[in-house]
């Protein structure tokens, strides 16, 4: 684990770097055919082609959604940690889904810290004790703003030796 920060990256480098991650490590994200759409510090969006996740109805599937979600956490904590010049194992601990609405497009995963969560407090702990936590909310929502499907997620993360 380095513990000085990487300098900035480049917005088009972490695009790449968060899809080979998901490609080359997570076979299914391929499949699904998932794409950074954009990042910031505070959040990350993939987006996902409906043909290669829809169900027998003709809308999204729900473990596409799932996925597509629990990606997008996975990938904002990577991003983060990418940022902070760490290389860390991110598991999925545990996260509660709820189906809301049928998605019918093309959709949108977002990813954002969960509200009483700190970046700082996560990367202190992950430094002096090798392992940390971090929830996150994620949603995807359909084009009049409402939530589709959500997903809160607890990550358990481990600096790699």
């Amino acid at each position: 684990m380095s513990a000085q920060p990487n300098p900035e990256v480049p917005f088009a480098a972490d695009f790449r770097a968060i899809e080979q991650a998901m490609f080359g490590e997570i076979p299914l994200a391929r499949a699904m055919g998932l794409r950074v759409r954009s990042h910031d510090d505070d959040s990350l969006i993939l987006t996902a082609p409906l043909a290669p996740n829809i169900n027998d109805k003709g809308c999204a599937f729900g473990g596409s959604l799932v996925s597509a979600l629990t990606l997008s956490g996975w990938g904002l904590i990577f991003l983060r940690l990418r940022k902070a010049g760490m290389h860390c194992d991110i598991f999925v601990q545990d996260s509660q889904v709820r189906y809301l609405l049928p998605v019918w497009d093309d959709f949108d995963a977002s990813a954002k810290m969960a509200e009483g969560e700190s970046w700082d407090n996560f990367i202190v702990t992950l430094k002096s004790r090798g392992r940390a936590r971090l929830c996150t909310e994620c949603a995807v929502t359909l084009a009049d703003g409402k939530p589709a499907c959500t997903v809160q997620a607890r990550f358990a993360v481990i600096a790699r030796r």
